[in-house]
């Protein structure tokens, strides 16, 4: 990661600092996990906490809010929401224009067709097992 950091302050007057990542020179919020195999899109903002595995593909215009999980081998589209704590298993994949709630878990594999809204809190997709992703 670059040592450069861009200050952005927030509505409320909070200032977060974003570095660019090295594969795809997305903004990444100090305190945020990528992996260096992602490709975080220039237009795309990781806020702090989130992890995002291996070879994570995230395209423009996309949000990753604060300790959201995405697991290795995620699709995510262009200008896709994915809320505080949600959680995106691994090879899921996310169409554009889609909103995933707070804290809503997507299941390994699982396909969010493109324009989807997730609700808070909610779960989408087949589970392997009997269990829900968990995407780190």
């Amino acid at each position: 990661m670059s040592r450069t950091f861009l200050e952005i302050e927030g509505e409320r007057g909070v200032v977060s600092k974003y570095r660019r990542h090295p594969n795809g020179r997305g903004y990444v919020a100090v305190g945020a996990e990528v992996d260096p195999s992602a490709y975080v899109d220039p237009t795309t903002y990781i806020e702090a906490g989130a992890r995002v595995g291996q070879k994570v593909s995230i395209g423009g215009g996309s949000w990753i809010e604060n300790d959201a999980a995405i697991g290795a081998g995620v699709v995510i589209g262009a200008n896709v929401h994915v809320g505080a704590g949600a959680v995106i298993g691994r090879s899921a994949k996310v169409g554009s224009h889609s909103r995933i709630g707070e804290k809503a878990v997507i299941a390994d594999g699982a396909t969010v067709e493109r324009d989807s809204n997730i609700a808070p809190g909610s779960r989408a997709g087949r589970a392997r097992g009997t269990d829900y992703a968990r995407a780190a």
